[in-house]
């Protein structure tokens, strides 16, 4: 038995009253789901523990079949991993994103415009941290390049136990009182003023204010952790695994569970993706490349919600239904298998931000039908079948009973 998890980070989200009081998945056009609801399990799970905040790393932990509360040390320590960084027990990182901050106010009272900077390229952005590291890095205090906005400030010796504000939970909102606090908050505040001093006039920013994009004016210091550790996935499902992301929180996850990182040409971030490339590099890990269980991780409809754009987070849905669970039920056929597709959060596009809520899930196996009444993968429909999921690393053990 070969194992499939279709991950759409950020799929599931609230009725809009543009889409006709229908949700993402309601208004997409997803012939290929539709004909596996009334055969599978359809349901809705809870990935995000109760007083932990519903980020994409908590959230892929869980789906993945990893305990947060027990593995959990910091979103920004799985992408220090992912990115090769050294850490030592004492070092801490943060996540610092290139931002767009509005240019008349003082710090504390700019809106955050864009917490992505218009989703800038990564030759763009590897210029603008390498161009701050001379004004930064010194003993205590390490930049690193990443992706795009993603990247990575390294504190040596340093602590945890800091407020510190996602920023895309303020889309669209004064910063006031989502600044740094904490042991190092000035240093850290401090350090992102300085950053917008040095950004504001950077050649790279004036060119694409005059291209009409947004500039990355700023970083902003978040997601601070230590190194993590988790449980070898091998070790515990005794299944050969792999992991294929843009996103290098999930690539890290991948890492430190030992499963293999799968690279596909075409992979980004956001809904230019190539959703076909990643489906046939998954069927071909498990037909002849020697993996039983593949985590298809995409990241495009969460992009999407962050932005608060419903045209293209369903039109994200429906190239996850046609090029990807197409994709995979055609490669896959003759072969058993079973499939898992789900978010690991809701992103709605009107709150532009991850919630709590439970999440719509589906599983399909081309050896057994598991039909629980479900006649759509909706999250009215997961609901009506009264299937629930209290943790999210169940969702693992249900998929992988199936053999």
């Amino acid at each position: 038995m070969k194992y499939l998890v279709v991950l759409g980070d950020g799929m599931a989200d609230k009725k809009l009253k543009e889409l006709g009081g229908k949700t993402c998945l309601e208004a997409a056009s997803t012939p290929n789901l539709d004909r596996l609801a009334p055969h599978s399990e359809v349901g809705l799970c809870k990935t995000v523990p109760d007083g932990m905040k519903p980020g994409s790393d908590v959230a892929n932990m869980s789906v993945l079949g990893f305990d947060p509360k027990k593995f959990y040390t910091g979103r920004s320590p799985l992408e220090a991993v992912s990115m090769g960084i050294e850490l030592s027990p004492t070092d801490v990182t943060l996540r610092c994103n290139l931002v767009t901050l509005s240019e008349d106010e003082p710090y504390g009272e700019k809106i955050m415009k864009d917490y992505s900077a218009g989703e800038i390229t990564t030759a763009e952005a590897r210029e603008l941290i390498e161009f701050l590291k001379k004004s930064f890095d010194d003993e205590k205090f390490t930049l690193y390049p990443g992706i795009s906005y993603r990247h990575c400030l390294v504190v040596k010796d340093g602590v945890c136990g800091h407020t510190l504000t996602p920023p895309h939970d303020i889309s669209d909102r004064p910063v006031t009182g989502h600044l740094p606090k904490g042991e190092c908050g000035e240093i850290y505040l401090d350090m992102m003023k300085k950053s917008y001093e040095l950004l504001k006039d950077h050649p790279v920013n004036i060119k694409r204010i005059k291209e009409g994009k947004n500039p990355a004016n700023s970083i902003w210091l978040w997601g601070e952790g230590t190194k993590p550790a988790i449980d070898g996935f091998y070790e515990t499902r005794r299944l050969k695994g792999g992991i294929i992301s843009a996103v290098d929180l999930v690539r890290g996850i991948g890492m430190l569970a030992g499963m293999e990182l799968i690279d596909v040409p075409g992979a980004t971030g956001d809904y230019r993706t190539d959703f076909a490339a990643k489906a046939n590099a998954a069927c071909d890990k498990l037909l002849s490349g020697g993996l039983d269980y593949v985590y298809i991780h995409m990241e495009a409809a969460d992009e999407c919600g962050h932005h608060g754009d419903h045209v293209h987070k369903v039109y994200s849905v429906e190239k996850i239904d046609k090029d990807v669970v197409g994709t995979i039920l055609k490669r896959m056929e003759g072969t058993p298998f079973a499939m898992l597709v789900c978010p690991d959060h809701p992103t709605p596009c009107a709150l532009k931000t991850h919630t709590s809520d439970p999440i719509p899930y589906l599983i399909y196996t081309n050896t057994a039908d598991l039909s629980n009444g479900a006649a759509r993968y909706t999250e009215d429909e997961a609901a009506a079948t009264g299937e629930y999921l209290p943790e999210g690393r169940l969702l693992t053990d249900r998929l992988l009973k199936i053999c």
